[in-house]
């Protein structure tokens, strides 16, 4: 990959601003109309924020956090923080006050852009009452003393360009966090245009693109694939204005690239079948002079029939799913990446998908298996270590070498397979050690009724396996679920070993959101988490000799007083 006359964010924003002035860059919607904002407009707004920060007394190499749901301000934001000289501190805005309060005191952060965020209560409880805050202009953003519009207005705009040092930090990045409080990853503005330059490179991104930005900002995946994409190739980026109006806002934008994680493409999934029922999908699908009509206009109704690139990624995705939208004419291209590396690592060519891989290195990416199995990752975008925490740095850097601390394997032809976490392992109490990722991988693409699962067995004889079902599983007779899972369930462990086998599939009732814990805002399972929720349930299943059992069963069978008290645990602050 050619990086000789690499440019960090700010440059890429001189460059159209002085090239491309009236083209549009940012586009908010409003209602059933659209906010658009022109490179002029943004980099007049952002070097009005810059100045209002100098003037705040934020100085070169301060920390300045952004809090709140994707939106152009959040953009402007952080190219206003860079151009000040300050290091940007994204926050999620679905996190628990406590980690919010974690990252602003242990990130020493100085000021705080707020917007958008589904309650607000809570995540005030998180805040520091001293700290200064900037308020975008949005009907309902959160309070703050600070209006963004009326800092624009009266402060004049920062002269000159301001250039940054390739190598000065740029960003803190925390990591969201399976377990304790999150790190602090650092990233310049190297890492971050290295990785940019590398997605443009591969993919062909251009000025003609429509970006389409709805996956939390914090992430590195949109913050690389969105926001720096868009810097560097000068590509229109569009926001979606909430979850009710995501679909319509998807449709009316028609993005040309297109990125987004496991859950959502199930949810895709079975949008379609609920209007199309398979059986009738698979006969017109049969169809010769009807099959392109309906693959085009499902695309549409997704508003992706104009997307060339579509990729997944922050999770695995189930085979199932892939070779579902692969036959209606959507090839999913996997990657594979960490916030140490912003993003970059793998990803899987045009045309090249390979099921279960999650692709090749990306150009001047570098990447080895270790002795242990361990994938170690290396390119111009790995981070410089976490913040203020030389120790963890140490374990994570290793001769230019980032320990991704996930187990994988490589294949002749360069395709990367994702096996398992080095950490993530249990013991049965036979003392056999279990890696639940590749059973949690095979049980996904053998049963296809389910929408999340955990695979855990820490001191059990056998593995259990903790279901949630799909939307259209759940409508189904639970009679019909337990006959055709427990057929299922008996052929996956005729292919496993046999101290893998899994000894009960248990449906819970709840989904596992980010709300209670059981994800984190980047929609991963938190497996502790999930484990210590459900320990009464599994004790509870293992004196039960069907293979398949419903958690509301189990809790019928307590009696009404019994999961009274179950109710009010799980609901208790203490819990």
């Amino acid at each position: 990959m050619r990086t000789e006359g690499l440019k960090s964010a700010l440059e890429m924003l001189y460059h159209w601003e002085k090239t491309t002035p009236d083209r549009i860059f940012l586009r908010q919607p409003r209602g059933d109309s659209w906010r658009e904002y022109t490179w002029r407009e943004v980099a007049r707004q952002v070097r009005s924020l810059a100045q209002a920060l100098r003037d705040q007394d934020c100085r070169e190499g301060d920390r300045v956090a952004i809090l709140g749901k994707n939106a152009a301000h959040w953009i402007m934001a952080d190219l206003a923080i860079m151009m000040a000289g300050c290091v940007s501190v994204p926050l999620y805005p679905t996190q628990q006050a406590d980690v919010i309060r974690y990252v602003l005191e242990h990130s020493d952060s100085k000021l705080l852009f707020v917007g958008r965020v589904d309650e607000p209560s809570k995540i005030e409880a998180g805040i520091p009452h001293q700290l200064p805050r900037i308020r975008f202009p949005y009907p309902d953003a959160m309070a703050a003393e600070m209006d963004w519009d009326e800092l624009v207005r009266k402060t004049r705009p920062l002269e000159g360009n301001p250039r940054p040092a390739l190598d000065q930090l740029a960003t803190i990045v925390y990591t969201s966090g399976t377990t304790g409080f999150p790190k602090g990853v650092m990233h310049t503005f190297r890492t971050m245009a290295h990785a940019a330059i590398g997605y443009k490179q591969s993919f062909g991104f251009h000025e003609n693109d429509r970006l389409f930005s709805y996956l939390p900002l914090p992430h590195v995946a949109e913050r690389v694939l969105v926001e720096m994409i868009g810097l560097a190739c000068g590509s229109s980026i569009s926001f979606t204005e909430s979850l009710d109006t995501f679909t319509k806002n998807l449709q009316s934008v028609a993005p040309t690239a297109f990125f987004s994680v496991p859950r959502l493409w199930v949810k895709f999934q079975q949008g379609i079948l609920a209007k199309v029922p398979q059986e009738k999908l698979d006969r017109l699908l049969s169809l010769p002079f009807v099959s392109s009509l309906i693959r085009y206009k499902i695309k549409k109704s997704l508003g992706l029939h104009k997307a060339r690139l579509i990729g997944s990624g922050a999770a695995a995705i189930a085979p199932s799913v892939l070779y579902w939208f692969d036959r209606i004419g959507i090839e999913i291209l996997e990657g594979y990446a960490l916030t140490e590396n912003f993003g970059y690592a793998t990803s899987t060519p045009k045309g090249g998908v390979r099921i279960g891989s999650v692709g090749r290195a990306m150009p001047s990416s570098v990447i080895k298996i270790d002795s242990n199995g361990e994938i170690l990752t290396k390119s111009g975008a790995t981070t410089t270590g976490y913040y203020k925490d030389p120790a963890a740095t140490a374990q994570i850097l290793s001769d230019g070498y980032l320990r991704t601390g996930d187990l994988g394997e490589v294949d002749a032809e360069g395709y990367i397979r994702i096996t398992g976490r080095v950490k993530e392992i249990f013991k049965t109490d036979k003392g056999k050690y279990i890696a639940p990722a590749p059973i949690e991988h095979r049980f996904l693409a053998e049963i296809p009724f389910v929408e999340q699962l955990c695979i855990t067995g820490h001191a059990l004889p056998q593995p259990v396996a903790l279901c949630v079902l799909n939307e259209s599983a759940r409508k189904a007779p639970a009679e019909q679920i337990e006959k055709e899972v427990s057929t299922l369930l008996k052929s996956l462990n005729s292919k496993l070993e046999k101290h893998e086998q899994i000894e009960h599939c248990i449906f819970v009732k709840d989904e596992w959101t980010v709300d209670a814990g059981m994800m984190t805002p980047t929609l991963k399972i938190r497996r502790h988490s999930v484990e210590a929720r459900y320990r009464g349930v599994i004790d509870q299943a293992r004196q039960n000799r069907n293979p398949v059992i419903w958690e509301e069963t189990l809790q019928r069978g307590k009696g009404a007083e019994a999961s009274a008290f179950v109710h009010e645990c799980e609901h208790s602050t203490i819990v």
